[in-house]
């Protein structure tokens, strides 16, 4: 189960595994006996744990998994009903969950829990903990059962049980866990793809991007070939191959550049492109992003940021996708920003979302926050797409992606139909 010191997986790539429950049911003992390390903090105060508690481990043959161990589900008091609000916020990066309860106590609390699990899609595990000291019913753990969820009996403190529990989390993982494709099928092995990487003020010093480490990987595992150069030595790059590259994939913010350079029979999209498929839904994504043309003067747009980093000069969320957008629309919009995991609970009062390329979100987070967005009748694209359009270049960025580019054209015949 350790983690090699080589290659760590990044955290959005990994199965994220919520452990949810009430207080001192044993969701930290839990952790730390499945992941045979001392995790968390256990103690028989209740409400030990106060804040999720993150863990990144190996579980075979899954691979990469991140462990989060939440605070009790029945906490009380302000600070408690705080708690409360952080451990229902991890369902929405969940993928996996684990409800520990022990065997003679389930009502109300147990039954929430499960109802979040449902409604986020997240395949359950119910694991009764303390089995040293009592047996779950047998006709409660048959109803949950017939419900869908998996159960095992455990007993943290011995060790009993964490067998079974590590083959339900290996049975619960999703089907298409890391099956979506983030560059490898574009690009057949033995062809090349070249990788325009710009090097400004949001480049850090010395090393590049996640997103872009990603695809150089992802060509590597596929036996596919990459060349990485700024965009002032593409028309050499190009100039230098025997053959043309099946793909040239750039940083968003020089597609105009790029696009400038590179013919029309050479397929050109963005790293940002790539990550709405990789991510998220790309041909809803594709759709939403026609919501730039219903924006008004003032219209609310919200940018959304995976990351924590700080604003840069000229940073692409808070000062380029404003400025562009506010030149294609030929009026200012009202943006604001958020990053991180927080997100707004009441999006009413937005036009459209903008979301970067979520390389560190997990698929689960983000398509929760697409889902959410889609409920409240409030489209949601991202960077990439967003730049792509507002300088003309959207059908340009969409080639490599028939299903979503006949989507979009699709829109397009509908709109000009209701305008007839």
């Amino acid at each position: 189960m350790n983690e090699s010191k080589g290659f760590r997986a990044p955290k959005g790539m990994r199965l994220h595994i919520g452990i949810f429950g009430r207080r001192n049911v044993g969701k930290s003992s839990l952790l730390n006996a499945v992941t045979r390390q001392q995790v968390s903090i256990v103690s028989s105060v209740a409400g030990t744990t106060t804040d999720p508690v993150e863990k990144p481990m190996e579980l075979l043959p899954i691979g990469p998994v991140q462990f989060i161990d939440t605070a009790g589900i029945d906490d009380t008091g302000d600070v408690g009903g705080l708690r409360i609000e952080k451990t229902r916020k991890c369902l929405e990066r969940t993928e996996v969950g684990i409800l520990v309860a022990d065997g003679t106590t389930w009502g109300m609390f147990e039954d929430d829990i499960l109802s979040g699990f449902d409604r986020n899609r997240i395949p359950a595990i119910v694991a009764f903990n303390k089995a040293d000291l009592a047996r779950p019913d047998p006709d409660l753990v048959e109803r949950l059962i017939k419900k869908g969820c998996r159960v095992v009996t455990v007993c943290a403190s011995s060790g009993e049980g964490m067998d079974q529990l590590r083959s339900a989390l290996v049975a619960a993982a999703p089907a298409d866990f890391l099956e979506v494709p983030l560059i490898s099928d574009l690009v057949p092995a033995g062809r090349c793809a070249i990788l325009v990487i710009p090097i400004d003020k949001e480049a850090p010093k010395n090393r590049i991007i996640l997103p872009q480490v990603q695809a150089i990987r992802d060509l590597l595992d596929n036996g596919s070939l990459s060349l990485v150069c700024r965009e002032s030595e593409l028309a050499a790059a190009i100039a230098g191959l025997t053959a043309p590259p099946a793909l040239v994939v750039t940083d968003s913010q020089a597609f105009k550049a790029v696009a400038a350079v590179v013919p029309q029979t050479i397929p050109m999209t963005g790293f940002s492109v790539l990550f709405a498929r990789f991510k998220g839904d790309l041909t809803l994504m594709v759709k939403n992003t026609l919501a730039i043309e219903r924006l008004r003067p003032g219209s609310r747009v919200l940018i959304a940021e995976a990351c924590t980093h700080h604003p840069v000069e000229d940073d692409i969320g808070r000062v380029k996708i404003p400025r562009w957008l506010n030149a294609y629309k030929g009026f200012d919009l009202s943006f604001t920003s958020c990053q991180g995991h927080d997100f707004p609970e009441d999006l009413a009062s937005y036009s459209l979302v903008i979301h970067c390329g979520g390389c560190m979100h997990n698929r689960a987070e983000m398509m929760n926050r697409l889902m959410r967005c889609s409920e409240a009748a409030v489209p949601m694209t991202n960077y990439g797409l967003t730049i792509a359009y507002s300088l003309g270049l959207f059908e340009r960025a969409l080639e490599p992606f028939p299903e979503a580019l006949a989507a979009y054209r699709e829109e397009l015949q509908q709109a000009a139909g209701n305008k007839k």
